[in-house]
């Protein structure tokens, strides 16, 4: 059965993702402030609404990709969505926010008589335009179910990671993996670069033993052997610095609320904030290498190393 889907925020995730549930037949109502975002989605089978408002009103459900849970929230609150959508609407919040955010939406929305999913993505604007992205959900398992046939056509996999938050709760802990990582890899490879190591060598070395991440396999930071990462291409934002700093910064703030011992975790989002804030607020989080190089006094003057 086709389904009214409202998507509000037609950005690098949320306009591929908006496309995709055109293209499988869905009715899409989108918005966007800004109107080259809205014209694009335009372009592959969205309907252009006039408001977020007004588009809420005519949905089943609404899909929101925004950039903070203060976005999300001012939204669905004070005569916003949630009042104008009809009675049982499901509300599929897809940003990446805190995850007292996303419970405090999930509760907004249980007491305006719709039902709610935060459903956050991994897979970056990749997965995004292939809709092979993964979603980590949660709220209720009659959210989930209704979620369901969606997430699966804007992505490869969907896990119920729990009730309200658990989504959020497991994005957060999955960047913090990835961050960590990629600043591990960032290291190793300017180590290498000190002793004399072409990059090829070592990524053939640790991809195939025990130092094989995704970090390293597939957005490997320096050009040369993965052809597809963003290093080959000027580093062009797969998933953007200032995107992996926000993520980071929000695992940070669960860290310390908890009080969590995670010293590498808070090390990644202060070199992260740093780097987002600087030279890499243009750049894919990968580039973090370049920091690096430049900080070892070690490190070998040219960037793809000997024999690279």
């Amino acid at each position: 059965m086709n389904t009214v889907i409202a998507v509000i925020g037609l950005g690098h995730m949320g306009g591929p993702m908006a496309a995709n549930l055109a293209a499988a037949g869905h009715r899409v109502l989108g918005f966007d402030l800004l109107p080259a975002s809205l014209a694009a989605a335009a372009q592959h089978g969205v309907e252009a609404a006039p408001t977020a408002v007004e588009a809420a009103a005519q949905a089943d459900v609404v899909l929101t990709m925004l950039p903070t849970g203060r976005h999300v929230l001012g939204l669905y609150q004070d005569g916003g969505l949630l009042a104008a959508a009809r009675p049982g609407t499901l509300f599929l919040d897809c940003s990446t926010i805190d995850v007292a955010d996303a419970r405090a939406a999930h509760e907004a929305a249980a007491d305006a008589g719709h039902t709610a999913l935060d459903a956050p993505v991994s897979g970056g604007v990749v997965g995004a335009e292939a809709g092979t992205l993964t979603f980590m959900a949660g709220g209720s398992e009659e959210a989930f179910a209704r979620a369901e046939p969606l997430l699966s056509v804007m992505g490869k996999k969907a896990v119920h990671c729990g009730a309200a938050g658990a989504g959020q709760a497991a994005k957060i802990c999955n960047n913090m993996i990835l961050g960590i990582s990629m600043i591990a890899v960032g290291e190793a490879f300017v180590l290498g670069e000190s002793l004399g190591l072409s990059h090829q060598a070592l990524f053939d070395v640790a991809s195939t033993a025990s130092g094989q991440c995704w970090a390293l396999s597939v957005n490997c930071p320096v050009p040369g052997p993965v052809p597809a990462s963003p290093a080959n291409h000027d580093y062009r934002p797969g998933f953007a610095a200032p995107l992996m700093a926000k993520d980071l910064g929000l695992a940070a703030n669960a860290v310390r609320a908890g009080g969590i011992q995670a010293e590498l975790g808070l090390r990644a989002a202060q070199l992260y904030a740093e780097f987002a804030e600087g030279p890499g607020a243009a750049d894919d989080f990968s580039a973090i290498v370049r920091t690096i190089r430049q900080r070892s006094s070690s490190a070998q003057p040219e960037e793809n190393g000997p024999g690279a």
